[in-house]
């Protein structure tokens, strides 16, 4: 029996954003065409017929929100029949974590807004973006478990309860920090230097870190372990 197939393929982005003050955030974008105009969605659109599907999420960002980033992750394909009022879209959807403050957003062609929106409160969102942000955050959580992250995240150099922050922030839980400091320093991909942290008030400060970039990226490509 012959098949009938009217299908259009479209690219969304989740970039997640952190900071040590706001946590874990997420980029949306304002709607300013139907349908769901004036609703949030993640910035995407459909991919034209002489583009890569890579080509395609990094124009979008570039257009919605006025950003551009250098690696985006292939995350999942959302394709449920009426996803889309207006047509059968199948979305290839991308993923990746930045900081937000070296980026200046600004929204550009169907998108009236461009803002930054902490993951804990997400306003209602366009299409089936709710989901894609879950699919998302999961693998985000799952994916930090067996490769460090926090180089493009953190300062040059830090105190270790920040990149404890950056661990629970993306977790969205609690984690046995000294067992944790144990095993990341064991992999050797944090360097512990004699510059003291500066304090606001009582307390005392402890020592900063930074990362041995070679012995990190070695990790980040091999992969491992952290059982936190």
């Amino acid at each position: 029996m012959p098949t009938t197939q009217d299908i259009k393929v479209a690219v969304d982005a989740v970039v997640f954003g952190y900071t040590s003050k706001e946590g874990l955030s997420v980029l949306l974008i304002k709607r300013n065409i139907d349908p769901f105009k004036n609703n949030w969605a993640l910035p995407g659109g459909l991919v034209g017929n002489n583009e890569s599907l890579e080509d395609a999420v990094q124009r979008e960002l570039k257009e919605e929100t006025g950003i551009s980033i250098n690696y985006l992750e292939q995350l999942y394909s959302f394709g449920k029949p009426g996803r889309d009022p207006r047509n059968r879209v199948i979305s290839i959807t991308y993923y990746g974590l930045v900081k937000p403050e070296a980026f200046e957003i600004h929204a550009a062609t169907d998108a009236a807004e461009a803002a930054w929106f902490n993951i804990k409160k997400i306003p209602p969102l366009a299409f089936d973006h709710d989901s894609i942000i879950i699919a998302a955050h999961k693998r985000l959580k799952s994916k930090i478990l067996y490769q460090p992250v926090g180089f493009e995240l953190l300062e040059e150099k830090f105190p270790f309860s920040e990149l404890e922050k950056l661990y629970m922030a993306v977790l969205d839980r609690d984690i046995d920090r000294r067992n944790f400091k144990k095993k990341v320093i064991k992999f050797g991909f944090l360097e512990e230097t004699a510059e003291k942290q500066v304090l606001e008030g009582a307390g005392r400060p402890g020592n900063l870190f930074s990362f041995n970039k070679d012995k990190y990226f070695q990790l980040q490509k091999e992969g491992i372990n952290f059982e936190i």
